[in-house]
């Protein structure tokens, strides 16, 4: 059985082979599991610190709505805002249609970009057409794709063209869990069976990059079906 130790043991591993900090290989025609764990490890550690001018409720200069999930979001109707100007936090925040590498979410921060947008009724109703451009962070299609090294984005209703239905059974690091709304990255077992060790792209428990663990009974609740990746590759025996 994996042990939240145990397993930040080895993905601090895995986040060893990178270059720099911050730093996630490019898109690949193929990835394997414990590069995509790598990676996934890397965005939910991704040091940054936010300013005032990264923060923003209501339109940007498109005119589209844009919520920020730093702690004054609760003023706006919304829950589970989390970040603070001027402290220094981990994690990517999630923004609805947000692709970024780390190297561009640092840039975009700098120059003043909102960090993060929140999937909130009207960007669901919008979809592409409600993306902003002044936003930064990632989502959750978006995450499981540079995790994956894929050269775009693929949404929620296209991954399951790239992947294959499994039992919850044959679940290894680097499958996901999905359902019509969301995405996780499959990280190991807490408990086998029952409690799952996943990354994902908010909402829970933050809009954020994450580790969490999941108990079973939430995912079949909601109807998360297991999928693998077509050019998944498993790592050689050491």
């Amino acid at each position: 059985m994996i042990r939240w130790l145990a397993l930040i043991l080895l993905l601090q591993s895995c986040s060893s082979t990178n270059t720099g900090p911050g730093h996630i290989p490019g898109p690949s025609r193929s990835v394997t599991r414990s590069q995509s764990i790598a990676i996934a490890y890397t965005y939910a550690n991704l040091p940054w610190t936010p300013q005032e001018n990264n923060i923003l409720h209501g339109a940007d200069r498109d005119g589209i709505e844009v919520q920020t999930p730093d702690q004054s979001l609760k003023q706006f109707g919304y829950a589970r805002g989390w970040w603070v100007s001027g402290q220094s936090h981990t994690g990517m925040p999630y923004q609805w249609g947000g692709f970024d590498t780390p190297q561009s979410f640092w840039k975009k921060i700098a120059r003043g970009a909102a960090a993060g947008d929140i999937a909130s009724p009207l960007k669901r109703a919008g979809g592409d057409a409600v993306v902003s451009k002044h936003a930064a962070g990632i989502d959750c299609s978006g995450f499981v794709s540079r995790c994956w090294r894929l050269p775009w984005p693929y949404s929620t209703a296209e991954l399951p063209r790239i992947t294959d239905e499994i039992s919850w059974g044959q679940l290894l690091p680097g499958d996901i869990l999905l359902n019509d709304r969301h995405v996780l990255l499959f990280a190991g077992w807490q408990k086998p069976g029952s409690v799952i060790l996943a990354y994902e792209a908010g909402p829970y428990p933050m809009w954020k990059v994450s580790a969490n663990a999941i108990p079973t009974e939430i995912l079949f609740a909601q109807r998360y079906q297991p999928r693998r990746y077509h050019n998944i590759i498993n790592d050689p025996s050491s």
